[in-house]
């Protein structure tokens, strides 16, 4: 199914270590992921994403990088 005909409705999900990725709505989470609270067409979670997700790094790189620079 190319993103042009598909019209199912996505969840921003993220994990433990504050990484996101989008899910289907009608499915199971998969384990160790939450939803976000963000929902809708693929392209505005994705969109929702860029806006948020601003540092890369895991949550434990970026505890320890801050605890090691102090």
């Amino acid at each position: 199914m190319s993103d042009d005909n598909d019209d199912r409705t996505y969840l921003v999900v993220l994990n433990d270590e504050e990484q996101y990725s989008i899910w289907w709505a009608d499915r199971p989470l998969p384990a160790g992921w939450r939803a976000e609270g963000t929902s809708g067409p693929k392209s505005d979670c994705l969109a929702h994403i860029a806006e948020v997700w601003t540092d890369m790094r895991p949550a434990s790189l970026r505890r320890r990088m801050d605890t090691a620079a102090r």
